[in-house]
């Protein structure tokens, strides 16, 4: 009985899968990962000029006019999630601060009402409060992104790109 014939899928043998296994049909998203894995094992080092990237395209019936939205696109992309980045950073660098203060503050407080009165009361309040605080604000810092968060990180966004344009418009007017 004759074998099927086999597609090496990788340089070993073991993960070779018969011809017939293979679906004809594949989703966009499968074809898609499919010929990023192509293209990759295809290009020297990881890399493709845009060149090689329009010959690609060309061979896939893909415009050069939809290649460069896409770029765009993928630029777009690419600047948003450098920014939710710097976003989520700037956000766990302000919980971390809060933390700080909250130990030193509390500190000094619990110690000036010890010594005061000999145990803690008041500052025991103090302690409590502000803790429940901080960790709605750390529950805010770590948690799942979702509506309310988009929110913050526009307008964290919109700080940002204000920050910016001064800064340009300083170095215009200095000359640097």
């Amino acid at each position: 009985m004759p074998s099927a014939p086999l597609v090496a899928m990788t340089d070993s043998s073991a993960n070779a899968v018969p011809v017939d296994a293979i679906p004809q049909l594949y989703p966009s998203e499968e074809a898609q990962a499919i010929l990023q894995i192509a293209i990759t094992r295809q290009a020297e080092g990881g890399e493709l000029t845009r060149l090689q990237l329009l010959e690609i395209a060309a061979e896939l019936g893909i415009t050069e006019a939809t290649l460069t939205e896409a770029e765009q696109i993928w630029q777009t992309q690419r600047s948003e999630l450098a920014d939710r980045t710097a976003f989520q950073q700037f956000r766990r660098q302000r919980f971390q601060h809060h933390l700080i203060r909250y130990g030193v503050v509390n500190i000094f407080l619990m110690a000036l009402n010890y010594l005061a009165a000999d145990r803690l009361s008041w500052s025991l309040y103090i302690l409590l409060i502000w803790g429940l605080a901080l960790a709605l604000q750390g529950w805010n810092t770590f948690r799942p992104e979702d509506y309310q968060d988009s929110e913050e990180f526009e307008k964290w966004r919109r700080r940002q790109q204000i920050k910016r344009s001064l800064n340009r418009f300083m170095d215009w007017l200095l000359g640097t």
